[in-house]
């Protein structure tokens, strides 16, 4: 299998501290939120990038014993989000225009762990990608996400 790389994280400067203060209790940010639910934990936040963790717990599985894909899909989706508002003073609105997800591998009995990063950045409109892999390394799922972005 061809190795499916993500960009070192070193390469995305560091927030500014007010900013890294604010993004790093996310998805837990003072009302419920889908993340939370199903556990999904900020590890590293930075300019453009995120790393995130979505711990392995057997109501998170399908039928033949592996992670579900919509809880793998949900944690593509929600690793960008504070990739992309971290780059606001102010909270922004997002949504989701596009997500396209392709599956590598199967996430059994160990979590997995996805990379989101800016592509590129317009006024209204950020282009991003992810990498998940299983904890142990191996490549899970790719995804390529468009988000709308309204500064209030």
């Amino acid at each position: 299998m061809a190795q499916v790389l993500a960009p070192d994280p070193t390469s995305f400067a560091p927030l500014a501290p007010e900013r890294l203060e604010r993004w790093s209790a996310f998805p837990d940010m003072g009302q419920p939120m889908f993340g939370s639910l199903i556990g999904l934990v900020l590890e590293e936040v930075r300019e453009d990038y995120a790393r995130m963790r979505l711990p392995w717990r057997p109501e998170l599985t399908q039928p033949a014993g592996v992670m579900h894909g919509g809880a793998i899909s949900t944690l593509i989706d929600t690793v960008v989000v504070p990739a992309i508002a971290g780059a606001y003073d102010d909270r922004p609105v997002m949504l989701t225009l596009n997500l396209d997800v392709s599956f590598l591998g199967a996430v059994r009995d160990e979590d997995a762990v996805a990379e989101g990063w800016i592509t590129r950045r317009g006024r209204s409109v950020v282009f991003c990608e992810a990498l998940v892999r299983t904890a142990s390394g191996a490549p899970a799922a790719r995804g390529s996400l468009v988000y709308s972005i309204r500064v209030p």
